[in-house]
């Protein structure tokens, strides 16, 4: 098992950003995050590897950097140039052949 806690969302105007911030209980996963809109499913924003290998959604190439402090066990969302459309709950996820495991989620919204 392993708890993850996120923090960070908020309430951000069109081209603004924000950092999300997500400790895991212990290491040993690949981390990322996922986002889920009202009435859509959850969608892949980014993950990243125990080594650094990420990997992003279309939707946010170029506008999100997804980092990993090992020593905390805390992976980071920096979101700039925010949208309308990024507005969702932004979920942490820990991964490994072992489990798969879910945070509670940040709200995301994005709106003038």
């Amino acid at each position: 098992q392993v708890q993850l806690v996120e923090s960070g969302g908020g309430l951000v105007q069109p081209g603004g950003s924000l950092r999300l911030s997500c400790v895991a209980s212990r290491n040993g996963f690949r981390l990322g995050w996922y986002r889920q809109a009202p009435g859509k499913e959850r969608e892949l924003v980014a993950t990243i590897t125990i080594g650094g290998i990420t990997n992003y959604a279309d939707s946010v190439k170029g506008r999100c950097t997804i980092s990993r402090d090992n020593a905390k066990n805390t992976v980071y969302l920096q979101m700039n140039s925010l949208k309308p459309e990024d507005t969702a709950v932004y979920h942490c996820n820990a991964w490994n052949y072992g489990g798969d495991y879910w945070g509670q989620g940040t709200q995301v919204t994005v709106s003038s």
